[in-house]
């Protein structure tokens, strides 16, 4: 296995709250495949494009079965379900999530979005993060998922309890134990509402399906659910202030998508593989096997680095490029493989609306004077993400 050296300087020093595209790149220069001990990760962290490609696409020996730590007692579904009872559960959850689908959401998130705006416009100043980019997801997703939209502070301190709990490292575990133990609760509160009065929502939907003529159990519907509402209240608003983030520093990008919203989505695809709010997934080695000549053994947590291989000059032309007319962009922010992401489509649809619709309104935009963003660790979100426009 590599060994371990220093990291260089980042942009902002070796704080890892700064922008990770260099320290991804000492990654994969100098520690490819390298051991690691941390109170998220004890196991083996992953650089290289196509080290992170050959555990994505062979759950047969990188599976996803007990690879999150993320305070759930049971495997989640899908993501924590290999094939081939993985397939079972996509065939019923895919639907939900299909283009058509997403695309009868679009004026309603249109809508959203310019209410957002409307409350901050005036102002001349905001904090994205706080005014746009956390309202935005939560609202669609919850709506879709049958969850109250009033109760959205109560959720989103919940979910940052398990993604980025307010304690020392050597508590987190028993946190994110103590927060889930809540987010069941409240599911569980949810799914006896649903079964006394279903409606139009994910939760009412999930408690009438069957998956291979069988009825999905409560149990089931709680691991989908518990899934669902870490990943819906957080994705979409870390991407959103990470490609703010990347557009207020580079005014020629801002200045393209005023001039040209037909652009919108090829900037959406460039920022996802640039910025990769996802930064890694875990996967769990089912047998004794090597990357790039490294030993992983059976039982050893792989964390494959999405970031760095979405970076890989080995793999991408003009790899450290922001370049919103890349020809061919098979980015991995998603993921890759069985478990890549079944959201993907309404992210993208949250996403190209958010930024047609801000800078339709909010033609020039700029950081705060002074302001470092401050990136968080794991999904890259930016809480201090303030933004001043006009004069």
């Amino acid at each position: 296995m590599t060994e371990e050296t220093t990291p260089p300087e980042t942009a902002t020093g070796l704080d890892l709250a700064g922008p990770p595209q260099e320290m991804y790149k000492f990654l994969r220069d100098h520690m490819p495949v390298m051991a690691v001990e941390h109170e998220m990760l004890t196991g083996t962290s992953v650089a290289l494009h196509d080290d992170v490609m050959t555990v994505l696409q062979n759950p047969d020996i990188f599976s996803s079965d007990g690879a999150a730590e993320i305070g759930q007692v049971r495997p989640l579904i899908p993501l924590e379900i290999d094939p081939p009872d993985h397939s079972k559960y996509r065939k019923l959850l895919d639907p939900l999530f299909a283009p058509r689908r997403v695309a009868e959401l679009e004026a309603g998130t249109r809508a959203l979005v310019n209410d957002l705006i409307d409350g901050v416009i005036d102002d001349g100043a905001c904090n994205f993060h706080d005014r746009i980019a956390e309202p935005l997801p939560s609202q669609v997703f919850l709506t879709m998922f049958g969850l109250p939209i009033d109760r959205t502070p109560e959720f989103i301190e919940l979910k940052d309890g398990i993604i980025r709990p307010p304690v020392r490292s050597k508590d987190a575990k028993a946190y994110r134990d103590a927060t889930g133990q809540k987010i069941y609760a409240v599911l569980e509160a949810a799914i006896a509402e649903k079964k006394a009065a279903p409606q139009d929502d994910f939760i009412s939907q999930f408690l009438d399906a069957e998956v291979d003529g069988h009825r999905l159990t409560e149990e089931d519907v709680l691991d989908i659910g518990y899934l669902f509402f870490l990943a819906g209240l957080d994705t979409v608003t870390a991407s959103l202030d990470c490609m703010i983030t990347h557009l207020a520093q580079h005014p020629d990008d801002q200045q393209r998508l005023v001039d040209r919203p037909a652009d919108v989505p090829a900037a959406v695809e460039e920022l996802l593989r640039w910025e990769s709010p996802v930064a890694g997934v875990v996967r769990v080695a089912t047998r004794d096997t090597e990357l790039s000549g490294c030993p992983i053994k059976a039982g050893d947590a792989v964390s494959v680095n999405l970031g760095s291989a979405n970076t890989d000059e080995r793999f991408w032309a003009d790899a450290d490029k922001v370049d919103f007319d890349r020809e061919v962009n098979k980015h991995i922010a998603f993921g890759g493989g069985v478990h890549r992401c079944l959201g993907s489509h309404l992210a993208r649809m949250e996403l190209r609306v958010a930024l047609e619709e801000w800078h339709k309104r909010v033609p020039s935009y700029r950081l705060e004077p002074g302001l470092v963003p401050e990136y968080t660790m794991g999904l890259r979100s930016v809480d201090n993400l303030r933004l001043v426009w006009g004069d």
